[in-house]
Order: C-alpha cells, then sequence, then structure tokens
C-alpha cells in the first residue's frame, strides 16, 4: 500500500510533489502556513518547501512557491540521463571490485 497524505479540504492543493526536481533542487519537505495564523500574519500564507541543491549537499533551502521554477521536459530529461549515467559507472566500478575479490 502507497503512503498518503491528506490535506484538509480548506488548505490550497500544493504545487510541487515531495522529490520533484526544479531549477532550485530536490523537494525535500514541505509545509503550509494557514490564513489566521501568526506565521501566515508573518510571512504569508501557503505552501513553503524545503529543497536540496546538490544531491550530496548538507544544505536545506526553503522557498515560496512563487519562487520554485519548474524544469523544461529537456532540462529534466538530461538530469536524470546524467544521474543513470553516474550510477552505470558506478556499477561497472563495484563490478569490477567484486571481480577482483572473487578472482
Amino acid at each position: 500500500m502507497q503512503p498518503t497524505i491528506s490535506i484538509p479540504k480548506h488548505w490550497e492543493y500544493p504545487r510541487f510533489a515531495l522529490e520533484q526536481r526544479t531549477q532550485q533542487g530536490i523537494i525535500l519537505g514541505l509545509h503550509y502556513y494557514p490564513n489566521g495564523t501568526e506565521l501566515a500574519e508573518q510571512f504569508g500564507h501557503g505552501w513553503r518547501y524545503a529543497l536540496m541543491s546538490r544531491k550530496n549537499s548538507d544544505e536545506l533551502f526553503h522557498f515560496e512557491e512563487n519562487q520554485i521554477q519548474t524544469l523544461s521536459p529537456q532540462e529534466l530529461v538530461s538530469q536524470i540521463t546524467a544521474e543513470i549515467e553516474f550510477y552505470k559507472r558506478q556499477i561497472v566500478i563495484l563490478q569490477q571490485q567484486l571481480g577482483a575479490n572473487n578472482g
């Protein structure tokens, strides 16, 4: 069974999804400031997103929805293809190490 997240009916639905790749990085978390709360009065109501700019980064950056830009289909394909190629190289290296260990 897939885990699900319930969003109250009176909240707006988030524009971006967890693990979505964007111009700013990969979305790792999100939180909502509902109308009528102190945080919403201070910062504005709506969704905020926590993003990691690089895969091996230890820094999280926080953005409002209007500060995030999606990737074009070509950019998305390029990023994913580059990651696949990286992991293919890693697999070859591990297979060589395994062969050296067994041989």
